[in-house]
């Protein structure tokens, strides 16, 4: 049996590189939840199905800078 690690499952950093401009009000929200809002903004959040879920959303915005 495997165990469960107690430890976060790692980082991911994501990078804005399309503008929330002429974007319906859930990609905004999606682009303010990852804490981005302006172009070119970097963010390392934890690895977390929520937060790729989130990523797969808005994929067209955003891009996967490192993944740790």
């Amino acid at each position: 049996m495997a165990k469960k690690q107690d430890k976060a499952t790692g980082t991911v950093t994501v990078e804005q590189i399309g503008s929330a401009i002429r974007r319906p009000k859930d990609q905004r929200a999606t682009l303010t939840g990852l804490g981005l809002g302006k172009m070119h903004r970097v963010r390392t959040l934890e690895d977390t199905p929520q937060v790729r879920g989130m990523i797969k959303k808005i994929s067209h915005l955003v891009r996967v800078v490192d993944q740790a």
